[in-house]
């Protein structure tokens, strides 16, 4: 199968991870990737990208910029270009100013085209121009995929005139797999509370160090790790230093192996004010890691099965999220519990051969072959377990 990937870039999103294992998945099975970010201002892929996965960055092939409109409209007849001469069987889209780019630039090629929404659209204004362009074009595209049954429910409204929404989780990587669980009990020293995730006001860092700070005393022993980049840095360093933290609430910056990470951690705290599907929420728990997520829309409560596998505090709440990270902090043996239930069901439900399976069946159900030619099996390899602008 020849399959076109079409991202915004390659830098240290969880989109950007989520891109890359797939693609990386597929061509180490025998398909045909093409990975094209389309950035405009080109850039290096954060995560690896394997050798068979031909890396196109859009801004290779379409020249120096121009004029605000002339210039996008060059940027999109390049990509028509650039698709259909690899003459892919599907194109997969990432992102919403992506996903109407990728709509404009196949019109009329009979190429099925599936768009992916990684968030939840609801937390967006109706007046941003992306969504704004996104409600008018998605109808377009062969198929829509959302990450979350509870976004599945409210897309249908969103974006009128879609075809077929279907629901596809991310993907745990398979070094997290392999990873043994962590035990979240029985270290000695100093124990790590960990944060990961870009520092911008929908991840919620100000939420945590805040509880973080409210219970420090009580918990001399406890730091906080925070791992992660973005336009708050500064501000939220200024913060845990108002609070007398400066030696205890670090700023790790980015990190290409959050498993190892995790593996160094006590447990894992999430404040978001809303998701997609957190990566770093899944791959922490199949880590064996004891986990406090906010109850955001969307993707804690169905990763967390409705709070059995890790704890949930309600979204926009700080006491009642300082009183659930006193409870985790707290109880060695809480903390066991949680990270034991929450690695055995992460692993079962979100293997990357399971998601894997997922995609196949949304190929079969977009790509028609002609008959008596159907479209070959999967061959997985052995020793496998089954925003920026464009």
């Amino acid at each position: 199968m020849k399959i076109v990937f079409l991202t915004s870039s390659l830098s240290a999103g969880g989109a950007e991870r989520v891109a890359t294992i797939l693609c990386n998945a597929w061509a180490a099975r025998g398909d045909s990737v093409s990975l094209i970010p389309t950035y405009s201002g080109g850039g290096k892929p954060f995560y690896p990208v394997a050798e068979a996965v031909e890396t196109a960055f859009l801004a290779d092939q379409a020249g120096q910029k121009r004029g605000r409109m002339t210039g996008y409209l060059a940027r999109l007849l390049t990509l028509r270009r650039m698709i259909r001469s690899r003459q892919p069987d599907v194109v997969v889209s990432f992102l919403p100013n992506v996903n109407v780019a990728a709509i404009l630039a196949m019109a009329h090629t009979g190429i099925p085209l599936i768009i992916c929404e990684r968030n939840d659209p609801s937390s967006r204004s109706p007046l941003n121009g992306w969504e704004l362009a996104s409600m008018l074009t998605f109808r377009f595209a062969s198929m829509l995929t959302v990450q979350t049954e509870a976004v599945a429910g409210k897309v249908m409204a969103r974006y009128p005139g879609l075809d077929k929404v279907r629901v596809v989780p991310n993907p745990l990587p398979d070094c997290a797999a392999a990873m043994p669980a962590t035990s979240a009990s029985g270290k000695s020293g100093r124990r790590v509370l960990l944060s990961l995730g870009r520092l911008t006001a929908q991840k919620g860092i100000d939420t945590v160090i805040n509880a973080f700070a409210r219970l420090a005393p009580r918990f001399p022993d406890w730091d906080l790790h925070i791992y992660g980049d973005g336009p708050l840095r500064e501000s939220l360093a200024a913060l845990a230093a108002s609070q007398g933290l400066a030696q205890r609430i670090a700023f790790m910056g980015l990190t290409s192996e959050p498993g190892r990470v995790m593996a160094a951690a006590d447990a894992f705290v999430m404040g978001s004010r809303h998701e997609g599907f957190p990566n770093a929420l899944l791959e922490a728990m199949s880590a064996g890691l004891p986990c406090l997520a906010t109850d955001c829309p969307s993707g804690p409560r169905e990763i967390s099965r409705d709070g059995a596998d890790a704890l949930l505090a309600p979204l926009n709440d700080e006491e009642a999220f300082t009183d659930a990270l006193a409870r985790l902090m707290g109880d060695a043996s809480l903390r066991a519990t949680l990270g034991s239930r929450a690695s055995a069901s992460i692993r079962e439900r979100y293997s990357l051969d399971s998601v894997l399976a997922r995609w196949d069946a949304l190929f079969a159900e977009l790509i028609r072959r002609p008959e008596g030619n159907p479209a070959p099996s999967p061959v997985r390899p052995a020793g496998r377990p089954i925003n920026r602008s464009f």
